[in-house]
């Protein structure tokens, strides 16, 4: 399962941003029904993995995660090839190059994720 969720609660139950929406659709993901949430408690349980986007939300998400879930944090772009080790600035109420550039880097990030999921997870029978 996969989810996304913030750190602050600037836009929680508010549809993605316009311009996301149409460079979603531009590449062929539609983000129409997302809307946003807050990250909460249960959540560093929950999932395996928690990656943040840029140092501000992984210094947060180290604050408020519970000792034993810290080790599941890491920047997205730990995994991404291209973009590696950078971090995704937002691009809210940026451009629509500014948009495709973060789309981007989310795509560089979740591609190298998938490459050492496959490697790892996935093995012959």
């Amino acid at each position: 399962m996969i989810d996304s969720a913030g750190t602050h609660e600037y836009h929680v139950g508010k549809p993605p941003f316009p311009l996301a929406v149409e460079m979603a659709k531009r590449k062929g993901y539609d983000i129409t029904g997302c809307i946003a949430r807050r990250i909460v408690p249960g959540d560093f349980d929950r999932f395996d993995m928690i990656l943040a986007m840029d140092g501000g939300n992984l210094a947060n998400l180290r604050t408020i995660a519970p000792t034993r879930s810290k080790q599941k944090i890491e920047l997205l772009l730990e995994y991404g090839d291209e973009f590696h080790g950078q971090e995704i600035p937002d691009p809210y109420n940026g451009t629509e190059k500014d948009f495709e550039r973060a789309l981007a880097m989310i795509e560089d990030g979740c591609a190298g994720l998938l490459e050492l999921l496959k490697r790892t997870t996935l093995r012959p029978r």
